[in-house]
């Protein structure tokens, strides 16, 4: 018997001196081994716990990194079996593999992929745009899954993600930011699961460096021209819906997505209010909007085209919500420099340049949250009939071109 193992009843401090131990345990002295970690070779060792109960372990060195891996009890694996997985398992790690990645895939750890589906499956339901979750899905399939998808999320490293988003980080700056923060929340649910103890999305930054990117406002139109646009879009070859929904997004000045999601049920006719439940809005909170003389034609004229057939206030041709490059691409055909969400910036301009009407109404009509704590707890009010007035103003100055 190797004196070596016979005689450790603790962990050794140094690494042992002389030839490596190789087959040096028996089926005699495992039975009766004192406690402690006894050497047989291939890292493989038989450890007595205090209680006496008796596993296996191995020690190795996996992509540079030491780990420790347990093959199971004395009472299930045989010593022979024992050396068999500690040969397979060394040969894996000599070779540039994960042992201790195989044994978590067999323990039913997800893959990037599973995880990512996971986490935008939990998520979705508290996001206000039908789009969003099939733009995380998206934007992770084109950046992340190609070098991490297949992987355990247990094995995702700082490595690979410094590797996804160094190409980007400093070109496509915003695109990276929104790719860090997916692939953190994946992760961030591993280490919720106990897949993981740490999020390497968390350590990357300071490596990638600061971004140096430029603010570049949404393109928008000078008040002024706003009329012109809407005639326009008006007497465009566009399809009546994309042109309704267009000149109501304008006169409301409000969110695309608000627009083209706005259903029958949130309107009141006749008293003339769009109420936007809070699930649609970007603050997650109701919002009323006085409906002008001229939103409420439009909103009969949209009621005559579908017939009461649709829930949907503007839908497509083919029944379902317009799709959100529809009025992007009606300006860009028709050579008008401004976007959708640029005619509320039209309009805070209109507001702020050529009338009376004081700030916190404006701001209301936004649906803008009061960023001073102090302010907010005192403004209890949306001003609802101030702004009526105000978009009656707005609407009368698309009209004639006057406040």
């Amino acid at each position: 018997m190797n004196t070596e193992s016979s005689a450790v009843s603790s962990p050794r401090k140094t690494k042992p001196k002389g030839r490596h131990p190789d087959k040096s345990l028996s089926a005699a002295f495992i039975r009766s081994a004192p406690r402690g970690r006894h050497a047989d070779g291939n890292g493989l060792y038989l450890f007595v716990q205090p209680s006496g109960a008796r596993s296996w372990i191995q020690r190795l060195v996996i992509r540079g990194r030491r780990a420790e891996l347990g093959l199971g009890s004395v009472a299930l694996v045989s010593l022979a079996e024992a050396r068999e997985k500690a040969r397979a398992n060394r040969k894996l790690a000599r070779d540039g593999g994960d042992p201790l990645a195989e044994k978590r895939r067999a323990a039913g750890i997800p893959t990037f992929v599973e995880a990512a589906v996971t986490v935008i499956d939990q998520k979705k339901g508290g996001w206000h745009a039908p789009n969003t979750a099939r733009d995380w899905l998206r934007c992770l399939e084109i950046y992340a899954f190609p070098r991490i998808g297949e992987m355990p999320v247990s094995e995702v490293s700082s490595a690979d993600v410094l590797a996804i988003l160094t190409p980007i980080w400093h070109v496509k700056m915003q695109r990276a930011r929104s790719v860090r923060e997916r692939m953190r929340a994946v992760l961030e649910w591993a280490v919720a699961m106990e897949w993981r103890t740490d999020n390497p999305c968390d350590r990357v930054v300071p490596i990638l460096g600061a971004q140096t990117e430029i603010v570049m406002h949404r393109r928008a139109l000078p008040h002024g021209e706003v009329a012109q646009a809407i005639r326009t879009v008006r007497e465009s070859s566009a399809p009546p819906m994309v042109k309704l929904a267009f000149e109501f997004l304008v006169l409301t000045a409000g969110r695309g997505a608000e627009v083209r999601g706005a259903v029958w049920e949130e309107m009141d006719l006749d008293n003339r209010v769009w109420t936007i439940p809070a699930q649609r809005m970007k603050m997650k909170r109701d919002h009323r909007v006085p409906l002008s003389g001229r939103a409420r034609e439009i909103v009969d004229a949209a009621r005559r085209i579908v017939d009461g057939g649709n829930p949907l206030v503007f839908p497509s041709e083919h029944g379902k919500r317009l799709d959100d490059k529809r009025l992007r691409r009606v300006l860009q055909k028709h050579r008008i420099a401004a976007v959708p969400h640029g005619f509320r910036s039209s309009f805070r301009d209109w507001a702020a340049e050529r009338t009376d009407h004081p700030r916190e109404a404006i701001e209301a009509a936004l649906a803008h949250v009061v960023r001073n704590r102090v302010e907010a707890a005192y403004a209890r009010s949306d001003l609802f009939e101030r702004r009526r007035v105000l978009m009656e103003d707005w609407a009368g100055y698309l009209n004639g071109g006057r406040s």
